[in-house]
């Protein structure tokens, strides 16, 4: 039988390794930078063309390269950061594999000219899938500039996979923002089709959070520094009031490079557990240096998932560490044995307890029933306590055998109308609600100012009111993209809305939608906005932190959807404007929600698939309080 195992040629074989390690122009934007960290480099540009698919280049001033290190570089496993299995073990450098640059070469066309510092010429390097098509000598600046062009262009598949130029150069800055951060002390600058997005000059690490997050967290950032023998946590976490409804502003870099832990997150969370509400998350930058020997970054391609030998120990440092930076400035919540003042103001605490009072009250039966024995369960049957007999009177029903207690409904509130449906229903049975009974109104009731409870006609209906404003505001943005733009109002004084640039690049991308959508809104230059206006139903008020939330509510579904750029939007303005739970609202407000979710095409859930309602009918009712017999 003919042997069947072959050795694959060098160019598949990297192709197939590439797929572990460059995912995305953002997986090459990553490797790069890390790699001109590596080399001493002060000075780091990247250069993004067609969000990375046409050009990702980085340009640094480091050591540079001989020209065998300009060849060998982009073998599969050459590196200069490991020579032992030992080294392993005591990894400072970003990069170590050796593989980045062999999985660039593999699925794009790359251009390398680097010179070392003194050397008189440098060397250029042409490679196209893996293949050297020209290396000779050239005129470069000390330093290195690596360019990968058409990315993906010997694998169709590939790039026929990638996203939209917006979702792409979103995580292109995002790692841009990761390697930036965690480098204060190098300058940065990123170009994209010839716009200048960063340009972050060298500093403090708290100077180059506010270059990239915006200078309003400049005076909402807290300190954090402990010193352990065993490790060092310092950094900065936002004040209670830069919490979001998104993650987004965090960070957590191990020895300088950028992790995700779920596990240290939650010690963050805990930290701030009492002075944030539950469903926000705090904003925090955090760096842990701890020896090498007691983590483990070689367990993913990206180095971004790592292990520690002692993660209880970890998470205890990373929680106490927030904690008590949290109360040195007197921002958690501590003990007050104090009274309040509003209770201090009271005439039985700030008046004097005359004698006349301290008899009054010796001779109460409440008094006595706390200082006399076998007094606590007896009920007092003299004169005072009369007006218990008529306790019968508080579940007197009238003729109809209905309740007393009503709720007057406002003038010229509509009729009311009943509905049959279920959180599945279809339309057909949905249409059964539209039944009038104008002779028989019943007035919708808020229960705990987060559902609407209304009265059908085979029982009743529990709606979540956001839930149900989300599907009433979705499908008006859709038919507003579909038909007809909606209305604006105009602001009396227009407000200047300054953004961090990857905020300002994705509201310039979505500006032709935002308009039609009512946001007045006009590029005034360096990231900067004049917003004239509004959708005419959103409450008119502060709307720099309107679209500061419906950006950060694109941005997460953005991560966590696979849908289009307008669905997204529309979604995030559809939560964002949403009624929200806790929110009072008038009877005539409840009906009108009611009457416009059923108008819906789908009223039965939110755009996110939540139910909106769930209804109860009579027959269900009756079974459950017969139960017991």
């Amino acid at each position: 039988m003919a042997d069947i195992i072959n050795l694959l040629p060098d160019n598949i074989a990297n192709q197939i390794a590439a797929g572990e390690v460059i995912q995305r122009p953002a997986s090459a934007v990553k490797e790069l930078l890390e790699n001109a960290v590596d080399a001493g480099a002060t000075d780091i540009q990247l250069i993004i063309k067609d969000a990375g698919k046409e050009l990702v280049q980085v340009i640094d001033n480091g050591g540079g390269m001989s020209e065998t290190d300009a060849r060998m570089c982009f073998e599969r496993h050459a590196t200069s950061k490991i020579q032992s299995i030992e080294d392993l073990f005591q990894i400072t450098t970003m990069g170590f594999r050796g593989e980045a640059l062999a999985s660039i070469a593999a699925v794009s066309q790359v251009e390398l000219k680097t010179r070392k510092k003194g050397a008189e010429v440098g060397t250029y390097v042409e490679i196209d899938n893996s293949f050297v098509n020209k290396q000779e000598p050239c005129q470069t600046a000390e330093g290195t500039s690596i360019a990968m062009k058409n990315l993906f262009f010997n694998v169709p598949a590939r790039r026929n996979f990638l996203k939209s130029n917006a979702a792409e150069m979103r995580h292109i800055v995002d790692e841009f923002i990761r390697v930036a951060m965690s480098f204060p002390q190098l300058q940065f600058s990123l170009t994209n089709n010839n716009q200048q997005l960063f340009h972050l000059d060298k500093g403090s690490l708290k100077q180059r959070i506010v270059a990239i997050l915006g200078q309003h967290y400049n005076a909402r950032l807290v300190s954090v520094k402990e010193t352990t023998d065993y490790m060092n946590v310092y950094g900065f976490v936002g004040k209670p009031e830069t919490a979001k409804k998104t993650r987004g502003d965090q960070f957590f870099f191990v020895n300088n490079r950028f992790i995700k832990s779920s596990y240290l997150n939650h010690a963050v969370m805990n930290a701030f557990a009492d002075i944030i509400p539950a469903d926000s998350f705090p904003l925090y930058v955090l760096f842990i240096d701890v020896n090498p020997e007691h983590v483990d970054i070689n367990v993913h391609p990206t180095k971004q998932e790592i292990k520690f030998d002692d993660e209880k120990l970890m998470y205890a440092f990373v929680q106490s560490a927030v904690k008590h930076s949290l109360a040195q400035f007197s921002i958690t919540a501590t003990l007050d044995f104090d009274l309040d003042p509003s209770i201090q103001a009271l005439d039985a605490v700030s008046k004097p307890f005359t004698a006349q009072q301290q008899n009054e009250s010796t001779q109460s039966p409440l008094y006595k029933s706390f200082t006399q024995a076998n007094q606590a369960h007896m009920i007092d049957k003299s004169s005072n306590s009369s007006n218990l007999k008529h306790w019968k009177d508080l579940y007197e029903t009238n003729s109809n055998n209905e309740s007393t207690y009503t709720i007057a409904p406002e003038p010229e509130t509509r009729p009311a109308v009943t509905y049959e449906s279920q959180p599945h229903a279809t339309a057909s049975v949905i249409d059964e609600r539209w039944q009038d009974t104008a002779t028989d109104q019943k007035v919708p009731v808020q229960v705990h100012q987060q559902y609407i409870l209304s009265q059908i006609k085979s029982g009743f209906i529990l709606i979540d009111q956001q839930a149900a404003h989300e599907r009433i505001l979705y499908e008006r943005y859709q038919r507003a993209l579909q038909e007809a733009p909606m209305a604006t109002q105009q602001s009396l004084f227009p407000q200047t809305l300054q953004l961090p640039p990857a905020d300002a690049a994705l509201v310039s991308e979505m500006l032709g939608d935002l308009q039609t959508l009512g946001y007045d809104l006009e590029p005034f230059g360096n990231n900067t906005f004049i917003v004239r206006g509004t959708p005419a139903d959103i409450q008119n008020g502060n709307d720099h932190a309107t679209i500061q939330n419906l950006l950060e509510q694109f941005k997460n579904f953005s991560h966590e959807l696979k849908v289009n750029n307008r669905e997204q939007l529309i979604r995030s303005m559809a939560r964002n404007n949403a009624i929200p739970a806790g929110k009072i609202l008038a009877a005539r407000e409840m009906q009108n929600i009611i009457d416009e979710l059923f108008a819906c095409s789908m009223p039965n859930v939110a755009p996110g698939g939540k139910f909106t309602f769930i209804s109860f009918k009579l027959t269900d009712l009756a079974r459950m309080f017969e139960r017991g017999n």
